[in-house]
């Protein structure tokens, strides 16, 4: 499946984001295995040792927004 990202390249950051939190859900409610790079299970083992040091640096999807929309 090949899609051309011209239209989307042209969106603002913000509908972008709309899009990828959209892509985000859709892939977590999937069965479909997803198959990280050794590099990804690295950073993604890298940020959760970081939280896990300090939980005050997360943020909630509401704050995500609020930062966003600016």
């Amino acid at each position: 499946m090949s899609i051309d990202l011209t239209d989307l390249r042209k969106l603002p950051v913000s509908e972008k984001l709309r899009i990828v939190e959209a892509l985000w859900d859709d892939i977590g409610a999937s069965d479909e295995p997803v198959v990280l790079q050794p590099w990804q299970r690295d950073e993604a083992q890298r940020r959760s040792a970081e939280l896990k040091a300090d939980p005050s640096i997360a943020i909630d999807r509401d704050e995500l927004w609020r930062r966003v929309n600016g």
